[in-house]
């Protein structure tokens, strides 16, 4: 039997996602863990996204779906199913990914067994468009590391930011500022998550991130800005926020000591004036959903 409050609130923005939409929804539903409630922000679709929302919130009482009137980003849409949860844990969801059906029950028991932890979640596989598998994810080592600076260091180097789809403690979440309006803005996420407490990994492929043709990281650089917040496209670039700024700023807002404060300001500055960093900046395309 399903609680009122559920235990956990899975946030599944969407936006025109028909192609995989059922798979993914599937692979929620039949999770071992039960009490949880399925927020599905649709961002006024186009497709049959609609059609099959209803039809599976017409079987399930612990569906809620709601559709935005219009398209405002996926920052935004991203952010308001954390604005509706209700559930002390919370987990992201995608309308093109697969979780096995122990990915709750195993990144809860995580979290009940340690306070201290705040985010949970386990070894991802990468798959190709029909689901089959195409390479596993490397760990993060120092994620879970009991120094602040260890954990964020881990963090502003993670490339995918695989972690922010893993169960996070609701109200640590809502100390962040969830997903930025600008493309990548999923590290920050995870750096902030980093200075509250450890993230922590479980050992076991449980997550199937699928690649396709359609993801935004297929997107151009204009496309992207469109994608992630249509309001803040139409803004001036300078105005908007960028990971460097945003990082020191998550520095100085974190509770730290002063010593974590100045070691993780000391790997901040080596990450900004890392050769490395500044030649992602401007060769590499961001492969992060959000």
């Amino acid at each position: 039997m399903i609680a009122d409050q559920p235990r956990l609130s899975i946030g599944l923005p969407v936006y025109n996602g028909e192609e995989f939409l059922r798979e993914a929804l599937d692979s929620i539903l039949t999770q071992t863990f039960e009490d949880f409630e399925l927020i599905i922000s649709d961002n006024c679709s186009t497709d049959a996204t609609e059609e099959i929302c209803r039809e599976y919130q017409a079987k399930d009482k612990r569906i809620y779906y709601y559709r935005n009137q219009d398209n405002l980003g996926a920052a935004p849409n991203y952010n308001r199913t954390v604005e509706l949860a209700r559930g002390e844990y919370f987990k992201w969801a995608a309308d093109d990914d697969v979780c096995a059906p122990s990915f709750l029950a195993r990144c809860l028991e995580v979290l009940d067994n340690d306070p201290t932890v705040i985010l949970s979640y386990p070894r991802t596989i990468f798959t190709k468009p029909d689901g089959q598998k195409w390479w596993e994810a490397k760990s993060v080592g120092n994620l879970d590391s009991e120094k602040p600076h260890e954990r964020f260091q881990a963090a502003i180097s993670d490339f995918w930011c695989l972690e922010v789809f893993g169960l996070i403690r609701t109200d640590a979440l809502r100390k962040t500022s969830l997903i930025s309006s600008y493309y990548g803005s999923d590290r920050l996420l995870l750096t902030q998550l980093s200075l509250i407490g450890p993230l922590k990994e479980i050992p076991e492929p449980l997550f199937f991130r699928r690649c396709h043709s359609d993801q935004s990281s297929r997107l151009s650089a204009q496309e992207r800005e469109v994608w992630i917040d249509t309001k803040a496209s139409m803004g001036p670039k300078f105005l908007r926020p960028r990971n460097s700024i945003e990082f020191f700023r998550a520095v100085f807002q974190a509770p730290l000591n002063w010593q974590e404060r100045i070691r993780c300001l000391g790997v901040l500055g080596n990450y900004v004036f890392s050769a490395q960093t500044w030649k992602k900046f401007f060769h590499q395309k961001a492969p992060s959903k959000v």
